[in-house]
């Protein structure tokens, strides 16, 4: 019978068969069907020998229950390597005992400490000022993991997150903490925001979870840009500050001008602040004594009706939609019965748990925890989980007043996304399917162009959140797409009375020759720009927001050497990189925040490229009528390098409606039609020359010019 087993590995597939070989899986699979050969006689033991691998799998797939690291492994199998599924199968089975004596050990610790012993705070600052450093440095300090050099940004989870540098999703982690003042355990929610503005509802929904919040600052940068966004949003949220100033080891580091900024710009109680290095650990440890002494514990009853505020969500392929939540009063543990009060659907809870920075499940989650939960059957649908919902146990909704939930983030920037390759247009819908599953603030809408063919439009928050995107579906999915250039929301108010129209699409914009163009208003989108330099660059930042359509609002000098500036700029202007501008004027100097600024009136056209009079769908862009000349000689010099020479004339030009604001023109190839004469009369060269022009003229006439695609990619290519 076992040979019979072992005779499998020659039936499976290549990608089979180094999973079956794990030993201890190869294992557990022959012992089982030994099991049920012993047990039901020669007949079933003939149906065993005769079970595909996948069978029996699946049959140990049930045997361990809620194994989600073997479940993953049997997924993913086709791309693992065999060292890969080895360790993945044998460190699963290992793994459960620790697991569980973990989750009992840290579960029976939670349960003794009351509620006025809990804590839950986050760390906000602007991007850089090492918010993840510090939080590696407190998970050790806490001893919720152990302490190794290797530690970095452990609660980033994403590949481009540790490439990069920065928090693209605010992460959570519960620790439980010693305090040394009087030997009793807290429980303390950390959570690790993002720093970018493009990632700002990421900060204010944590803010939701939390009761304080540490302002972190850098000690050679001071106070800047997202600093002082996030003070604000703090403020206006309630929630108590603790001033921390970060990378005091750094031969640069300007202590007391940090604490300067964060006294005269905040009203701040500096003599408070707490003075560390996140990457040494130095004055780590005063940081989480501060905490307790400033920030208040979380109000709750455990024993009212089940409040639970929803703060965030993830998919998962095994358990569905998974929520991180907030519990104010109550509790609630697997097997409750809840309801929505957004959509009004029911659930059961299938299990609760906290990040502890790994989800360890939990039998019960009380008042002024946050942790997650998932439902059994599970949610299907990301769509189902609002973001600020509020839960209850079914029957207590007359009784539970709902959260007023969260504004949700809108779209400002669009673009449209085309396969390098169109036969991958399958394979690549199914990979933007599944990120945009985990992050909602995506909008997705399929699109077509002449040029590229089937493609999608995508808008996201900002410039950083398209390029992450782009990053994650490479690394994550190995797909390769063409992004064209970003474009932001227009809106038309007609003269007739129609409602307003708001266009995303470029192409759907009417042309200037268009009869209801004529007396129709066009309006586009501005934001508050907050930019912190050093006074030394002020005169070129303000030439950089004036060319940029800006208007000042105002000017503050809020130390020796730094001024906050405020300018209104149309979001057009800010996605074509008024960063990356603002960086080359100020040396790297310059940092900048935004907030939406409404509608303003604004002279709009579209201008398309034209090659041999016939528009390119995928290079269309609604601009300003003072930035036409500029922007189309730009388009077709750089055009022009990537068309390939035709037998005959190619004529590229910029063209807004009928006229024409820029033109190259390529050259065709030429045969010398008069190699062959010598010493003939002029009639006959000037006979052959307009045989070849006519010649050209027909040839122009019924020919097509074929761009290729890497001729778009390196176009729109920055």
């Amino acid at each position: 019978m076992l040979r019979g087993v072992s005779g499998l590995e020659s039936r499976m597939g290549t990608w089979a068969r180094p999973l079956w070989r794990a030993p201890l899986l190869r294992q557990r699979a022959t012992s089982s069907v030994a099991l049920g050969v012993s047990r039901e006689g020669s007949a079933t033991g003939a149906r065993a020998r005769a079970l595909s691998f996948a069978s029996t799998v699946r049959y140990i797939q049930l045997q361990i229950e809620g194994n989600l690291l073997l479940s993953r492994a049997l997924t993913t199998a086709r791309t693992t390597t065999v060292a890969q599924v080895r360790s993945a199968s044998t460190y699963s089975y290992a793994r459960d005992a620790n697991d569980l004596r973990l989750a009992e050990s840290v579960e029976s610790r939670i349960a003794a400490i009351p509620i006025s012993r809990y804590r839950n705070f986050c760390i906000v600052a602007h991007i850089d000022h090492g918010k993840s450093t510090l939080s590696d440095r407190l998970l050790e300090h806490t001893g919720t993991i152990s302490p190794s050099g290797e530690n970095r940004q452990i609660l980033d989870k994403l590949d481009v997150e540790r490439e990069r540098g920065i928090t693209v999703k605010a992460q959570t982690c519960t620790m439980i903490y010693k305090n040394p003042k009087d030997g009793e355990d807290y429980l303390l929610h950390l959570v690790d925001t993002p720093g970018h503005v493009d990632f700002r509802a990421e900060v204010t929904r944590s803010y939701a979870s939390c009761d304080g919040a540490l302002l972190l600052v850098d000690a050679s940068q001071g106070v800047q840009a997202q600093t002082v966004a996030n003070f604000y949003l703090a403020f206006a949220q309630g929630l108590t500050l603790v001033p921390v100033v970060n990378k005091i080891d750094l031969p640069t580091a300007d202590v007391d001008r940090a604490l300067e900024q964060l006294q005269t710009s905040f009203e701040l109680d500096t003599s408070k602040a707490v003075r560390v290095s996140a990457k040494t650990g130095q004055g780590v440890p005063e940081i989480l004594p501060a905490v307790i002494e400033n920030v208040p514990a979380p109000t709750g009853d455990v024993n009212k009706p089940l409040r639970m505020l929803l703060v965030d969500s993830w998919y998962d392929t095994f358990r569905g939609v998974v929520l991180l939540v907030r519990v104010f009063d109550g509790c609630v543990k697997a097997g409750d019965r809840l309801v929505s009060f957004a959509t009004g659907n029911e659930y059961v809870v299938g299990e609760v748990g906290i990040n502890y920075p790994n989800q360890v499940p939990q039998k019960v989650l009380r008042a002024g925890q946050v942790g997650y939960v998932f439902f059994n059957p599970g949610m299907k649908k990301i769509q189902d989980a609002k973001i600020g919902d509020t839960f209850t146990t079914v029957g207590s909704q007359g009784v539970v007043e709902p959260y007023p939930g969260f504004e949700e983030p809108k779209p400002m920037v669009f673009v449209a996304a085309f396969p390098t390759d169109p036969s991958d247009y399958a394979k690549i819908e199914d990979s933007i399917h599944q990120l945009v599953l985990n992050d909602r603030s995506v909008t997705l809408q399929k699109d077509y162009s002449e040029a590229l063919g089937a493609g999608w439009r995508l808008g996201f928050l900002g410039s950083l959140h398209c390029s992450v995107f782009q990053d994650r579906l490479r690394q994550e999915h190995g797909a390769d797409i063409i992004i064209t250039e970003p474009a932001v929301p227009v809106k038309i108010s007609w003269s007739n009375g129609d409602p307003d129209t708001i266009i995303t699409n470029p192409a759907e914009f009417p042309d200037t020759d268009d009869v209801r163009m004529r007396k129709a208003t066009t309006y586009e989108p501005y934001v508050l720009a907050t930019i912190t330099l050093p006074d030394e660059y002020l005169g070129r930042v303000i030439e950089v927001c004036e060319n940029a359509r800006g208007q000042q609002k105002s000017l503050e000098f809020f130390h020796a050497t730094q001024v906050i500036l405020k300018y209104e700029v149309p979001l057009a202007s800010l996605v074509d990189d008024l960063f990356g501008k603002l960086k080359g004027a100020t040396k790297g100097y310059a940092t900048l925040d935004y907030e939406d600024a409404g509608w303003r009136e604004s002279d709009l056209c579209k201008m398309n490229l034209l090659v041999n009079k016939k528009p390119v769908d995928a290079i269309a862009r609604v601009v300003h009528s003072s930035q036409v000349e500029r922007l189309g000689r730009q388009w077709v010099t750089k055009f022009k390098e990537h068309v390939e020479r035709q037998m005959f004339e190619v004529v590229i030009q910029a063209a807004v409606g009928k006229r024409i604001v820029a033109r190259e023109t390529i050259k065709p190839f030429r045969k010398d039609v008069l190699a062959k004469l010598h010493a003939s009369d002029i009639t006959r060269r000037k006979k052959l020359l307009e045989k070849q022009k006519a010649g050209r003229k027909r040839l122009r006439a019924v020919g097509n010019v074929v761009i290729q695609q890497e001729a778009f990619q390196k176009f729109l290519a920055k």
